[in-house]
C-alpha cells in the first residue's frame, strides 16, 4: 500500500528496546546506512554491546538507560534529543509479554503490557511528533510501530498482549490518516513468531503454528517494506498469512482449528515470560 519510496540513509532518531532482537537488529541496519541513533532500553550492557556494533556497521550511537514505564522517561528522552538538529525517525519497538490464561495473570502484569506496549509508545510518540514533524519538512520523518502477528489474528493465552499489540497497531493506522500531507511516513510491522530471546520460554513449535522465521528474514522484510514505502509491513510465513485470512473471512473457522489444541497449546506458552 506504499506509494512514495523512502530514503533510509542517515536517518536520525530513537530506537526504544535496541538492546537486543529486532530492536537491535534495527539499529544495525540503520547504523549501516549512516544512521545517527539514541539507543533506549533498560540495561546499559545490552545497550552498549548494541552500540559496538553499530560503530562497527558505520554508524554514530548514544546511549539512554531508561524505563518507559518510569514517571518521567518520556521526558527524559525528548531532552536527551532537544539540541538534535534534526529527528527523523522513530522507532517504538520495546516491548513485553506474559502469556497463560487470562485468570491466572497477576494485575502486575496486566499493567506491565499495557503500560509498555501500548502507554509508553502513544505518549513518547505524542511528545516528539513535533520534532518528527518539523523534520518531516525536508525528505519525510519516519515513525515505525513494532505491532505483532497477534494483532491480526488474536491467539488464545495472549489476551492481554493481543489487547496491546491490536491497539498499537490501529493507534498506528488511525494517526497515519491524521498525520497525512505533514511528511511524517508512519508503518506498522506485524512479526510472526521470531528466532529473538524475547521467545526464549515459549515452547510452541510448528505443530502448533508457531514455526519461527529467522531474524534476519524479517529484518530484511521490514527494511525493505520500508524502503517501498509500505505502511503495513507483515513478516509472517505463509502458513501464518493463511489464518490471517481466515480470520477475516471465517473467524469461528479459526476456533474450530485451534480448539483441538488448546490444551497442548497452553501446556507451551505457559512460561512464556519476557517481562
Amino acid at each position: 500500500m506504499g506509494l512514495n519510496t523512502l530514503d533510509l540513509t542517515n536517518r536520525r532518531g530513537i530506537i526504544t528496546g535496541a538492546g537486543q532482537g529486532i530492536g537491535r537488529a534495527l539499529a544495525l541496519e540503520f547504523g549501516r546506512r549512516g544512521g545517527h541513533l539514541l539507543l533506549v532500553g533498560r540495561q546499559l550492557a545490552t545497550l552498549t554491546e548494541t552500540a559496538r556494533l553499530v560503530a562497527l556497521e558505520g554508524g554514530t550511537t548514544e546511549v539512554l538507560v531508561e524505563d518507559l514505564t518510569t514517571p518521567g522517561a518520556v521526558d527524559r528522552i525528548a531532552q536527551t534529543v532537544a539540541s538534535w538538529r534534526t529527528v527523523d525517525l522513530l522507532v517504538n519497538n520495546a516491548g513485553n509479554v506474559r502469556a497463560g490464561r487470562l485468570e491466572l495473570t497477576t494485575d502486575a502484569d496486566v499493567h506491565s503490557m499495557i503500560d509498555l506496549n501500548l502507554t509508553a509508545p502513544i505518549l513518547l510518540t505524542k511528545t516528539l511528533l513535533p520534532l518528527l514533524r518539523q523534520s518531516g519538512n525536508a525528505r519525510g520523518s519516519i515513525l515505525l510501530n513494532i505491532a505483532s502477528g497477534i494483532a491480526l489474528v488474536g491467539l488464545p493465552f495472549y489476551s492481554v498482549y493481543a489487547a496491546t499489540k491490536s491497539g498499537i497497531a490501529q493507534f498506528g493506522e488511525a494517526l497515519r490518516r491524521e498525520l497525512m500531507g505533514t511528511g511524517v511516513h508512519v508503518a506498522t510491522v506485524y512479526p510472526g513468531a521470531t528466532d529473538t530471546a524475547m521467545m526464549t520460554s515459549q515452547n510452541a513449535g510448528s505443530d502448533l503454528g508457531w514455526g519461527r522465521r529467522s531474524l534476519d528474514d524479517v529484518i530484511t522484510d521490514v527494511m525493505v517494506g520500508l524502503a517501498a514505502g509500505e505502511h503495513e509491513i507483515n513478516t509472517a510465513p505463509e502458513g501464518r498469512r493463511e489464518m490471517q485470512r481466515l480470520n477475516i473471512s471465517d473467524p469461528l473457522a479459526v476456533d474450530a482449528a485451534l480448539a483441538p489444541s488448546l490444551e497442548a497449546l497452553e501446556l507451551a506458552v505457559r512460561d512464556h515470560r519476557s517481562i
